[in-house]
């Protein structure tokens, strides 16, 4: 860009300097017009607009003054000198201040990273250091717990001895009572054994006595059920006998109500067929009248002959009747 204006400050003339002086004269109109309306835009809207719009009026602002001075200085250079050195200078400056905030910009990029990378660091430094006291104060617990539950087993150990102390104390106490009580109660069941023998023989001698009646009962028994075992033999025998003879009159009655079932239905079946002609007779009398009935009423058959003698008397006698 710095050679292709060397190129142009080279071919410019005095008439083309004049014109781009003009062009840059009403530039400088247009630019003082709009810094000083921004100027009064700022002082009339003071405290009625938010702070960030503020910042960028006045940043206009100042963006327009700084244009407002490059400008001027070119046109004054353009009328003078007739020369492009001064938006050189300007060009340049303007490369040699973009490259100095972008080296800021990046170097403030650098050390907001490494204090982030920092803080990182330190919060794990915090917590770190967090969890030594918090394990501090669990190696600490631990010591204590540690000692008491030392203390607490000696003492526990003392109790557990004085206890087994005092339950072997009371065990041999016991002893000795149980022992004296098996004793007593080894007497007693001695004198309940002897006590017992003797009963058991009386009871032996009364049981004896009591089988040998009982056999006697038995034997008395056995030949008063034979008796009567040879008594039902005989009833038994006897209803035999009872139950043939009436099986027999059974047979002989059934025989005889069959005779008579046959008789009662060939007299049931003569009576139906006597029905059933008398029936048929009622049925074709009935009948026959009917169709008698029919000829006459039609003239059919010998009703017809009849019927036209009739009619024929009748026409004689009519015109016998006209001729008198």
């Amino acid at each position: 860009m710095g050679d292709h204006i060397r190129e142009l400050k080279m071919s410019l003339s005095q008439i083309q300097s004049l014109r781009v002086a003009a062009v840059l004269g009403d530039c400088l109109d247009q630019l003082d017009i709009l810094g000083h309306t921004l100027m009064v835009q700022i002082g009339r809207e003071r405290g009625t607009v938010e702070a960030p719009e503020r910042v960028r009026l006045a940043k206009l602002r100042r963006d327009c003054q700084y244009i407002w001075q490059q400008v001027s200085t070119l046109h004054l250079e353009l009328e003078e000198k007739q020369s492009f050195s001064s938006l050189l200078q300007v060009v340049e400056e303007e490369e040699q201040r973009k490259k100095a905030e972008n080296v800021q910009r990046e170097a403030k990029r650098e050390v907001k990273q490494r204090k982030q990378a920092l803080q990182i660091q330190q919060g794990e430094i915090e917590q770190k250091n967090e969890k030594l006291k918090e394990l501090s104060w669990v190696s600490k617990d631990l010591r204590y717990q540690l000692n008491e539950q030392a203390s607490m087993i000696v003492n526990q150990r003392m109790i557990a001895e004085k206890c087994i102390e005092l339950k072997l104390q009371q065990i041999q106490r016991e002893t000795i009572q149980a022992e004296k009580l098996l004793e007593d109660q080894l007497e007693l069941l001695q004198k309940q054994l002897k006590d017992e023998a003797r009963v058991h023989e009386e009871s032996e001698k009364f049981l004896q006595n009591q089988h040998e009646g009982l056999q006697l009962q038995l034997q008395q028994w056995q030949e008063h059920t034979q008796q009567m075992l040879q008594e039902k033999e005989q009833q038994l025998n006897h209803v035999h006998c009872k139950r043939t003879v009436n099986l027999e009159k059974l047979s002989e009655m059934r025989r005889k109500f069959k005779q008579m079932e046959q008789v009662a239905m060939e007299d049931r079946e003569e009576q139906e067929k006597l029905r059933q002609q008398q029936a048929e007779a009622r049925a074709a009398t009935k009948l026959q009248a009917w169709w008698r009935g029919c000829m006459v009423r039609r003239g059919l058959g010998s009703f017809k002959k009849a019927e036209e003698d009739k009619k024929g008397k009748k026409k004689k006698d009519g015109k016998k009747k006209k001729k008198k």
